[in-house]
């Protein structure tokens, strides 16, 4: 079913709306995949927070043009499934754990802000920890020196109180 002028025009604002605030965009091939598969995958998609929808290749040429996404027009050839996020990792991690699973999904490539990324890439992409991961680790990092020089502090008073408590057990058992 083709759409009409108007139906592209808004697809295009829809998708240039989503290329605008994006990070990361994941091109697959979904060939011979069945619509379960597809619709699962949706459903991943949408939790993790991926604009994930198959489009037009012409369509999402035009979205991308004049963005920092244009260098992956080349890309754009054959029946592909678009994958937009806005944490550069989300979206490859969401692609490519579902293509571990299914054969008929194939990475093409992707890209971030001005870089073009071939299908390995975005395999190691999709390995890296997801921004909320790498927040929690930087706390943690930086909140393990803190605590031990809180308890530190804290063993000054302890040792203090043990040592008064060991003087006065020891004058009790000499009374």
């Amino acid at each position: 079913m083709s759409l009409n002028l108007e139906e592209k025009k808004a697809v295009v604002a829809e998708v240039a709306a989503q290329v605008a605030g994006a990070q990361s965009i994941i091109l697959a091939e979904y060939r011979g995949m069945a619509v379960s598969d597809m619709t699962v995958l949706r459903a991943k998609a949408r939790t993790a927070g991926v604009y994930f929808r198959v489009l037009k290749n012409t369509l999402v040429r035009r979205a991308v043009e004049g963005t920092p996404f244009a260098q992956l027009s080349d890309q754009m050839v054959g029946p592909l499934v678009y994958g937009v996020s806005s944490d550069p990792v989300a979206a490859a991690k969401v692609i490519h754990e579902f293509a571990k699973g299914n054969d008929k999904l194939v990475i093409k490539g992707g890209a971030m802000p001005n870089v073009v990324m071939s299908a390995p890439d975005v395999v190691s992409l999709a390995s890296m920890p997801s921004r909320e991961e790498l927040i929690a680790r930087l706390m943690g990092t930086m909140q393990a020196p803190v605590s031990k020089f809180v308890q530190t502090l804290n063993e000054i008073p302890t040792q203090f109180v043990r040592g008064l408590a060991a003087v006065r057990d020891q004058k009790e058992a000499t009374v």
